[in-house]
């Protein structure tokens, strides 16, 4: 079987295709909840043929989106191109899962597959942080429940939000300064926003793991954790393929009735 998985988030979304034995290609595109169904097909059409693929190969399809309006279209780019009912996370897709929080159903589909991405890679209950436009902090049970957890504003979000609050402020690229003192404006904002960041996330891990009477092995993923990779031994593991991992084992415990 050839599943195409899609993972939409607030800023990017995934385009990934795996061949029942391995993840064979993907691709990222700007999220836009006013892409249409043959938006999408004709810019996949053309990254499928240069990986050698095509829409006949695709024969199952599973959807995660945070963005509402645009399951509309994505579900659409499954029946009209790939010929197939997907599944789609928080609709008609069976996770397994058990959601301890007071509202269960506000629980974002991303945070849910990524807890049972997490769950069957690691053991132990966990505090998996996701890195994205907003900048979460979730606890998986060691059964694989869902618990809840933290939801910050993301890393890009801030920068964003200082350079247009504040007329003399650039807009600057984020990365690891090498001093914490910044030397000049670009410095003392990349320093601010990266360690300010690192503090947010040991001091958060601190607080949860002092409300959870177990210990917590901390997982990272999204698009820019890989920036804190080495700067924080508060994280255990930088995991890029959470998600991804996470809407195969969806799909699989779907194809088996789970």
């Amino acid at each position: 079987m050839m599943l195409l998985a899609i993972e939409q988030g607030n800023t990017n979304t995934l385009f990934a295709v795996h061949d029942g034995d391995t993840w064979i290609a993907q691709w990222r595109a700007a999220t836009d909840s006013t892409r249409t169904a043959d938006e999408y097909a004709v810019w996949l059409s053309q990254l499928l043929h240069m990986a050698g693929l095509q829409f006949g190969v695709l024969d199952a399809c599973i959807i995660s989106s945070v963005v509402p309006q645009s399951i509309f279209n994505l579900r659409n780019l499954a029946r009209r191109y790939l010929h197939v009912e997907p599944l789609v996370i928080g609709e008609n897709a069976k996770l397994g899962i058990a959601v301890r929080i007071d509202k269960p159903s506000e629980a974002g589909a991303d945070r849910l597959v990524n807890a049972i991405g997490a769950h069957i890679q690691y053991s132990g209950p966990l505090i998996v942080i996701d890195s994205g436009t907003a900048t979460t902090f979730d606890v998986i049970a060691e059964d694989g429940g869902f618990e809840g957890g933290v939801i910050a504003p993301g890393i890009n979000l801030s920068m964003e939000a200082l350079h247009a609050a504040a007329a003399k402020l650039p807009r600057v690229a984020i990365q690891k300064p090498q001093q914490v003192i910044g030397k000049d404006t670009v410095g003392a904002m990349q320093s601010g926003v990266f360690w300010g960041y690192i503090a947010l996330i040991e001091g958060l891990i601190t607080r949860i793991k002092a409300e959870w009477p177990q210990p917590l092995t901390v997982i990272a993923t999204g698009g820019v954790a890989s920036l804190f990779h080495g700067a924080s031994l508060a994280i255990d593991h930088f995991d890029p393929d959470l998600t991804i991992r996470g809407l195969l084992e969806i799909h699989r415990r779907n194809l088996g009735g789970a």
